[in-house]
């Protein structure tokens, strides 16, 4: 039998094993890797589709930003050359001839050269007349005395665009006189400055940027940036092994650490989607996605997205992060306007912000950037010469002021609340929107001033020192505009907003409303109407009440308007008793106070809580003549390329008829000519006819006063945040924080003319009774037509007061004692004294 030709010869065992084995870890090495690329690619889908879904979201995130008013200005308007200054100063206009920082070099797009400092001289800001330089570009001016050169800058205003305008601007004394135009466009009749930017709305993260396009990047920037960051940008695809490599040769030889091995790509990749946690998985997700990203997007739009991403320096709670932030964080000024000293350093904090933290370390911040520009020395960038120029000048970096979010946290906190009302909250963090407010820094500073300047000159007349607390508004009267708001003793702290939400005693401020109420029934009441006050006991319910006046005397029966201005407790009561509780209530929801209140006896001497915010609204309406206008922060919101968006214009509504307005603010100027405000004739002219209430509460626990000129309407409340006495009246406490705070303001007189349905009639001070034309004696008091007396007094006539026919009488649950009139004429005698004085 013939054999096969195939005959399985026999291995031997041990290396058949091996064969065996080997041939097992292949297929399993095999198999891992084909699962690990497999797995690879999931993760890496996976990672696209989170690129994809939130790179352009996030690189273009931006917080809403918010503005002061624009300064406009007009001929004639009164403002004068040092406010004007300061106005300029706010908004960072450069004076050329007292420069803080050196000019910026022109543009050079092959080689960029640092302008030389010239040797130490004495800088003169006020240069003789033809000597200093004139403003050429946007953010900058001259000044000779009161005559400015200004070149503007543009802005896009919700109603449209502001251009560049080089203008002169003359002032004499406290009037603009004159306004040219400089550069052969016309005269403009109204001159809008840009207005300052004064804070920004920002996510829960607190991250801050200004978007700059790609094309908007100064060259000298990018070279830089490019040639101590990332030299191969533009060869890589998103990581550069040779750039890790040569980065640790360098730092080797330089003994120190030079240059960064991750790329532009790499480090984007870190500011907007990786943790700063330090581990190995982290480090794969950064490679793997400095990859995606390359391969998806352009190398432009990578550079613009980083330098609108990059973590620059922190200021508080809020994160600098983009070079356009941190050019006006660190500088003052665009990054347009930086010189090439400056773009060093800012490219050298790219390293370490903490530790090249030119406030904080400013020998490490010098070393860091002359080693940047060493850099660009080396890369043929500038002159070894202009290097050593640099490193000469100093870091130009502006003190730091308002830590924080925003420099006025008070405003802006009612800002937000108002914009709560038209905007979901995530549209305000991430669509960049812009909001136009009506805070006036100008007023603004005086309020601040005033609050943390008086507050411990008022607590060192006391024996034993009580921590003060304040907190003011201050209103535009005609607008309804809040001008300036103050929540703390000290402005610039975040936290509990007393302006807004200290909810105190209202006290005595109560009572024009009461008597207001009454005198819209002029058949029962006027000005001159004699009012009981004398012991009062009220009983309702089984419960007693008998209040008091501030003085613990009674005085008679007395005129409404001189129980207002002295501040008598008991008139009050009996008057809002008569009118019922209900409508004076219902009075205060007219004049805008819009939370619930119990009409309790005891809400007619202020016994309900307010803050300082709802005082301002309701005393508004008054100081508009009875019309309803909703007190605002906000004049304009646009998107960022200007749309308008949400216009806040003034919702007017009538709450009161402008005659019982006019008695009642008629009534409340009495209270500064004769009555518990007199103070204010100290410090502010009597022709401003300014009216006013103060307010004290039980314990003197509080101490308000809320007055009104023609144009401003400023409330100052004073208290402790534990609510323990703090031995000042509203005469003695609050009013004097007014008054110095209203000195420092432009105020128009109130002098609002009589409406159509009011008469002027001469009165005897002591009778009530109406005197002839003729007669010298006697005080001009408004009534409504109609309303005034009817019975007349002879010029000689008897100076005793006697009860008019107008009374309405008095009839209390409980009946009160017969009045005492003792003393009553000498009283009335001497206020009246004060008026007509």
């Amino acid at each position: 039998m013939a054999k096969s030709r195939w005959v399985r010869k026999s291995v031997p065992w041990p290396l058949s094993l091996v064969r065996s084995v080997l041939s097992l870890i292949f297929s399993l090495v095999l198999g891992g890797v084909l699962l690990g690329a497999i797995g690879l690619g999931i993760y890496m889908l996976y990672l696209d589709s989170v690129i994809r879904a939130e790179f352009d979201q996030k690189r273009w995130a931006m917080p809403a930003k918010v503005y002061a008013r624009p300064l406009e200005l007009f001929e004639s308007m009164a403002l004068n050359a040092d406010a004007f200054a300061e106005e300029l100063k706010l908004l960072r206009y450069r004076d050329v001839n007292c420069p803080d920082t050196p000019p910026p070099p022109p543009p050079d797009n092959n080689k960029r050269r640092i302008k030389r400092k010239a040797p130490p001289t004495p800088q003169v800001c006020t240069p003789p007349p033809g000597k200093g330089e004139s403003p050429t570009k946007p953010g900058s001016y001259a000044r000779q005395g009161e005559v400015f050169e200004v070149a503007t800058r543009d802005f896009t205003f919700w109603d449209g665009i502001e251009p560049i305008r080089k203008v002169r601007l003359t002032f004499a004394g406290n009037i603009l006189v004159e306004i040219a135009s400089l550069d052969g466009q016309e005269t403009p009749g109204l001159l809008r400055l840009d207005p300052p930017e004064i804070a920004g709305i920002y996510p829960s993260h607190y991250e801050d940027r200004i978007l700059l396009k790609g094309e908007n990047l100064p060259p000298a920037l990018v070279d830089t940036l490019l040639a101590v960051e990332d030299r191969s940008f533009f060869e890589h695809a998103g990581i550069n092994p040779k750039g890790i490599f040569r980065a640790l040769l360098a730092n080797l030889r330089a003994g120190r650490t030079v240059q960064g091995g991750s790329t532009l790509t790499q480090q984007l990749v870190k500011n907007l989607f990786l943790s700063n946690e330090r581990t190995f998985k982290r480090k794969i997700n950064e490679v793997l996605m400095a990859i995606l990203i390359d391969s998806r997007y352009g190398k432009n739009e990578i550079l613009e997205a980083y330098s609108n991403a990059i973590y620059l320096g922190q200021d508080g709670s809020r994160a600098i992060h983009g070079f356009g932030l941190a050019s006006q964080f660190y500088f003052g000024n665009p990054l347009e306007e930086l010189d090439l000293h400056q773009i060093a350093l800012l490219v050298g904090i790219i390293k370490g912000p903490s530790l090249y933290d030119p406030r904080k370390s400013p020998d490490r911040a010098k070393e860091r950037r002359a080693l940047v520009l060493d850099v660009m020395a080396e890369q043929n960038l500038i002159s070894a010469e202009d290097a050593t120029v640099a490193k000469n000048m100093a870091l130009d970096v502006t003190p730091k002021t308002a830590s924080g979010i925003t420099a006025y946290p008070a405003f802006l906190e009612l800002v937000q609340r108002q914009l709560r009302q038209y905007y979901k909250a995530e549209d305000l963090l991430s669509e960049g929107l812009r909001v136009f407010t009506t805070l006036d820094p100008r007023i603004q500073a005086v309020a601040e001033k005033t609050i943390a300047s008086q507050l411990p000159a008022l607590e060192k007349t006391q024996r034993r020192a009580r921590p003060l607390q304040g907190a003011t508004v201050i209103t535009n009267t005609q607008t309804g505009e809040v001008l300036a708001m103050v929540g703390d003793r000290e402005p610039k702290a975040l936290g509990f907003n007393r302006a807004l939400d200290a909810k105190r005693l209202a006290g005595s401020l109560v009572k024009p409303i009461v008597y207001l109420t009454a005198l819209e029934q002029p058949e029962r009441y006027t000005l001159v109407t004699r009012l009981n006050d004398s012991p009062l006991i009220y009983t309702s319910g089984g419960q007693r009440w008998t209040p008091a006046n501030y003085d613990k005397r009674y005085h008679g029966r007395v005129p409404l308007q001189v129980a207002l201005a002295r501040s008598y407790n008991i008139p009050a009561v009996r008057v809002g008793l008569d009118m019922d509780v209900i409508n004076v209530v219902e009075m205060l929801r007219r004049l805008g106070f819009q939370r619930d209140l119990k009409p309790y006896p005891s809400l007619l001497l202020g016994a309900f809580e307010a803050s300082p915010f709802e005082i301002a609204q309701v005393y508004a309406s008054i100081a508009s003549g009875g019309f309803r206008i909703p007190l605002r922060a906000i004049r304009e919101v646009t998107s960022t390329s200007g749309q308008s968006l949400q216009h806040y214009s003034m919702d007017v509504e009538k709450a009161v008829e402008p005659g019982p307005a006019y008695l009642i603010t008629h009534a409340m100027q009495q209270v500064i000519k004769a009555g518990t405000a007199t103070a204010v004739k100290s410090k502010l002219s009597p022709d401003l006819n300014i009216a006013g209430k103060t307010g004290t509460t039980d314990d003197y626990r509080d101490s308000w006063f809320a007055g009104f000129s023609g144009n401003r309407l400023a409330v100052v409340w004073l208290g402790r945040d534990d609510n323990k006495p703090t031995g000042f009246s509203g005469s003695n406490g609050a009013l004097r924080v007014w008054i110095d705070l209203m000195a420092g303001l432009s105020l128009e007189p109130l002098d609002t003319p009589p409406p159509a349905d009011v008469e002027e009639i001469r009165v005897d001070p002591y009778s009530g009774l109406r005197l002839g034309a003729g007669c010298g004696r006697g005080q001009p008091t408004p009534f409504l037509i109609g309303s005034g007396p009817q019975r007349s007094a002879s010029c000689g006539g008897s100076s005793s007061p006697v009860r008019t026919a107008e009374e309405p009488s008095d009839t209390p649950d409980t009946p009160d004692p017969a009045p005492d009139d003792t003393g009553e004429s000498d009283e009335m005698s001497n206020f009246f004294q004060r008026l007509m004085d």
